[in-house]
């Protein structure tokens, strides 16, 4: 399987990264274990999650899906630096367990490491912007975290242009670590916060991008097309919204492109993102086997110039 550097640093990941958001939620510990299993057997070797995931679901209080991870991870039978484990702070887990204060990045990246079980995080990210924290003393607690060998790398994701650009200074100017990772929201309906301005920093910068809901939750997947489709799914709040001419469109294009090559419309949706400039790789999750087999089948197509045409027009 390929492999791409993922930006400046020392990491390289395949071009396609599971998204751990479901473990604990629509994908329960036995479910989990076997699509991890089949995922690095394929030859992937990255993992997404987060100190919040998936505190969402009904009875659950965040940790969950770190916690799968670090079970599978010791029962695998597999060394550690075969995988690259991702994960974020900063979304909110309690009054005081929130947000990017050193306090706070302390304490979770020791409770993301118990839960790992693990004794480092390859990737750490700033999962929001935190207004009330100054960029300096964030950067200053990764610094930490960086010499002790807690982490190998740190990003950021939600970050607009203005916030990247601001982060990177204060690292130049206060000589420390910088945002070597974006994690954007990028698909082919939500292209607007990250083509233009922070696309163009990304790659002048170096940047590496790993986007998230690179299916729009699901709906690029073609399974949402009414709203009727919508009823007993645990996504169908976040799926609402593509419901329009616009997301219908997209839709129909997809569906043409995948009558031509028999490929799914979630197979063509990734391998568009894949293959746009200045991302290094797409987030993909799965809840059984088949649809993982599909997002694996993801990373050797390849688009004809003519269907990467239709692609950029109809979601322009």
């Amino acid at each position: 399987m390929e492999k791409r550097r993922l930006g400046r640093t020392d990491l390289s990941i395949a071009p396609l990264v599971f998204g751990g958001n479901v473990f604990g939620w629509t994908a329960d510990e036995k479910t989990s274990f076997a699509l991890l299993d089949a995922f690095f057997d394929a030859g992937l070797n990255a993992i997404d999650t987060a100190d919040v995931y998936s505190s969402w679901a009904p009875g659950n209080k965040g940790g969950e899906s770190e916690t799968i991870i670090g079970k599978w991870l010791k029962q695998s039978g597999r060394s550690r630096d075969q995988a690259v484990i991702v994960t974020k702070v900063g979304s909110e887990l309690g009054p005081d367990r929130k947000g990017l204060s050193r306090r706070w990045i302390r304490q979770a990246v020791e409770d993301s490491l118990k839960r790992l079980q693990t004794d480092y995080i390859d990737l750490y990210l700033s999962h929001w912007p935190d207004p009330e924290t100054p960029y300096e003393e964030t950067l200053s607690a990764y610094g930490q975290l960086l010499s002790e060998g807690k982490v190998r790398a740190v990003g950021a994701s939600n970050l607009n242009s203005l916030q990247l650009r601001e982060a990177l200074d204060v690292a130049a100017n206060g000589g420390l670590p910088r945002y070597a990772v974006l994690q954007p929201e990028y698909n082919l309906y939500d292209r607007d916060s990250f083509d233009g301005p922070l696309r163009d920093l990304c790659i002048s910068e170096e940047i590496g991008v790993i986007s998230y809901f690179g299916l729009a939750r699901g709906f690029l997947s073609g399974k949402y097309r009414s709203h009727k489709d919508l009823e007993g799914s645990a996504r169908g709040s976040g799926v609402e919204k593509y419901l329009d001419g616009r997301g219908m469109r997209i839709l129909g294009v997809l569906d043409e492109i995948a009558e031509e090559t028999g490929a799914t419309q979630a197979e063509i949706a990734l391998a568009w993102v894949r293959n746009r400039k200045g991302i290094t790789a797409p987030i993909a999750s799965a809840t059984n086997l088949d649809q993982l087999t599909s997002l694996i089948r993801s990373t050797q197509l390849t688009l004809s110039d003519e269907a990467i045409r239709q692609l950029n027009d109809v979601s322009e």
